[in-house]
């Protein structure tokens, strides 16, 4: 007798990004029960900002899940969902799950940690100063005033850790580093302040196992804000340009995608993952961050390359769950 796969997919969340996780989680849901085979129970798993668990409307405990699905599908974005703390709980279970494990979402999500991996490897990535955020509370504006006389400007101050643009900052002269500093701890326990690079932003996905490659680079993203820099707003709330494929030549859209590959496979990555970079005109390709999870939401940039390769969510949502059950 055939079995239904019990596919849970969990959104929501206790982070900063619980939004875009219920709508990256909404996607994949709609996307699970539009499929008419027959070969899916969907289970939706919703976590409240408080860290309470439901499954379908009904209050449970994390360990419940266990026995109620048979994979799990990680929609949930930001702190506990992307920096190995749901991954320690789904393999301390033995629930398969899409994405990265623990390990590699812990690397992934820590901006210095990747930042130290690029370097190793030869990937350029900006200048970057760290620290701990308590230092800055301790005694605000003396930072902000040492800032301003060692740091060169424009400067880009954000959180060590978290994702979606949320808390980061562009300072362009002195009385912006006061308010860039207090966004920038409000969300993390340490504070990065990275050197501005001009350029035109990029971003390119890469998924595993798909259409016959070990890892296929989906095409590469050419992002234009219309204001400002690529932040929330220009993410979610249509502030943004996104040209799919970009209009780079061949050959630097070729050198984007080989350093997404490298990127994934170089921080042992699973499943798929999405890299930012920023083109300098005369200094070439940064590399600025990975997204171990990316967003899935009708704004997110995975779905819109997709469909530029004749693909859609409901192709990747059930790639993604068979690697996991792999």
């Amino acid at each position: 007798m055939k079995h239904t796969l019990r596919v849970g997919v969990l959104r929501g969340g206790p982070s900063n990004e619980y939004e875009v996780s219920l709508n990256s989680g909404s996607a994949v849901l709609s996307a699970l029960r539009e499929n008419r085979s027959g070969k899916y129970l969907v289970r939706d798993i919703f976590i409240d900002r408080n860290g309470n668990w439901h499954i379908d409307g009904f209050a449970v405990e994390p360990h419940d899940i266990a026995g109620k699905i048979d994979v799990a599908f990680n929609a949930l974005h930001g702190n506990y969902g992307e920096d190995g703390k749901i991954q320690s709980l789904f393999e301390t279970y033995g629930i398969p799950f899409t994405g990265s494990g623990s390990l590699a979402s812990a690397v992934g999500m820590n901006k210095v940690l990747t930042k130290k991996a690029m370097s190793a490897q030869g990937i350029k990535s900006p200048y970057t100063r760290e620290f701990p955020a308590s230092e800055f509370i301790e005694d605000q504006k003396g930072t902000a005033q040492w800032l301003f006389e060692t740091f060169i400007m424009p400067a880009v101050v954000k959180p060590a850790t978290g994702g979606s643009a949320i808390g980061i900052s562009i300072v362009r002269n002195k009385a912006d580093w006061l308010p860039a500093l207090v966004n920038a701890a409000d969300h993390s326990d340490s504070i990065l302040i990275e050197e501005f690079i001009p350029g035109i932003e990029a971003t390119c996905g890469v998924i595993e196992g798909f259409r016959g490659k070990d890892i296929y680079a989906l095409p590469v993203i050419e992002i234009r804000p219309k204001a400002g820099f690529f932040d929330y707003d220009a993410k979610y709330n249509g502030m943004s340009e996104e040209i799919v494929p970009a209009t780079f030549s061949q050959e630097l859209k070729k050198e984007i995608e080989s350093l997404a590959i490298e990127i994934h496979q170089m921080l042992s990555l699973r499943h798929y993952s999405r890299s930012d970079f920023i083109i300098h005109p005369r200094r070439g390709v940064y590399s600025l961050e990975v997204n171990t999870l990316p967003g899935l939401t009708s704004e997110s940039l995975i779905p819109k390359a997709l469909k530029a390769v004749g693909s859609d969510l409901s192709e990747l949502v059930e790639h993604l769950i068979a690697l996991a059950l792999q």
